[in-house]
């Protein structure tokens, strides 16, 4: 099988990785210069579509897999498999299906392309339940291993050290880790994400405590060097059903993790984590107990990555046969299904 993995967007390193992890080659098409508004979003997906389509030209894939959201990602994928012997799965992160913000206003859309899909990839089994709902296909990765190429080593500030993974997006309270951050004055904070986004979704970070330092966007060295350097890592969101990008690539490098108190993340990340209320106080009884307890941790986060490692090569295994049923039986389009549940 010759697989491809499309994403509409400057990066994404779970579609790197599930691209790497299934052999195949992951593009990123995206024209930022172009904006997101109303007046130029259209010319931006045009040229998208466009250039995604001179890479299906290019690569002849049998298997395309596209990132969702946007859902208009997988539209190119879809004329390419009604005109050749090739098939489509979407990968849809959580606010592509249940977000207003992002998802929901082109639902209808995503509800015609899962039908013709031969899966829509969700993170959890709610997820799972609203794809089913529309008599299409569903299949739950929950995370992928995350593999770091390189790191550049960091020298941060002497004391206990918490990285907050952050992109500065509307669910993530950054005001309040603040109000908390301003009370543990003898721990050092740095928080990722690109400025530019913090002033684009108005978000209040300063004046920030002395203890708290922003980043602002790095390359991905530095990133994965910080992360090596820290004690600990932190995740936090608003919204339920919101898989952590940021908590994979703690345990890939075996930190210890403070992450929101949501039930997908609970399941996720049963061992070496502290899970909090999203509250200044929450925060802060939490980041104590990783402090008080950090060596305990270190030792669970090390046994979570051994466990996500074999999930994820179970769910790599049907996946595979998935892909594998279907280019079997696409020379006869009746046959394949794509109504029903996972196995």
């Amino acid at each position: 099988m010759k697989i491809i993995f499309i994403s509409w967007a400057p990066y994404c390193s779970r579609s790197d990785n599930i691209a790497k992890k299934l052999g195949g080659k992951s593009y990123l098409v995206y024209y930022g210069m172009l904006g997101s508004n109303y007046w130029t979003i259209f010319f931006k997906y045009l040229f998208q579509f466009i250039k995604t389509y001179k890479i299906f030209l290019k690569e002849r894939p049998d298997i395309i897999l596209t990132m969702s959201p946007p859902i208009f990602a997988a539209l190119p994928a879809y004329f390419w498999t009604r005109f050749n012997p090739a098939g489509f799965i979407i990968d849809a992160h959580t606010g592509a299906i249940i977000d207003k913000r992002l998802g929901r206003r082109a639902l209808f859309l995503h509800k015609f392309l899962s039908k013709y899909a031969i899966t829509t990839i969700v993170t959890n089994e709610h997820l799972k339940s609203i794809i089913n709902s529309w008599n299409c296909h569903a299949t739950i990765i929950s995370d992928v291993p995350v593999e770091f190429k390189n790191s550049a080593p960091l020298k941060l500030k002497p004391g206990f050290t918490i990285t907050l993974i952050n992109s500065f997006a509307i669910d993530e309270p950054i005001e309040t880790f603040l109000a908390a951050a301003e009370r543990l004055s003898k721990i050092n904070f740095y928080v990722t994400g690109d400025l530019n986004d913090a002033r684009r979704n108005k978000k209040t970070i300063t004046p920030a405590p002395p203890n708290v330092l922003f980043t602002d966007f790095l390359p991905n060295d530095e990133y994965t060097g910080l992360l090596k350097a820290s004690d600990a890592v932190m995740v936090i969101t608003l919204d339920d059903h919101t898989m952590q990008r940021g908590g994979y690539e703690a345990v890939s490098l075996q930190k210890p993790l403070i992450i929101s108190n949501w039930e997908i993340l609970r399941k996720t990340f049963y061992k070496g984590a502290v899970f909090i209320d999203n509250t200044s106080e929450g925060i802060e009884k939490g980041i104590l107990k990783m402090k008080e307890n950090i060596e305990k941790y270190k030792v669970e986060v090390i046994e979570l990555k051994k466990d996500r490692a074999q999930i994820w090569n179970n769910a790599q295994q049907r996946l595979e046969l998935l892909m594998s049923e279907y280019l079997e039986k696409r020379t006869c389009p009746q046959g394949v299904g794509t109504k029903g549940d996972e196995n």
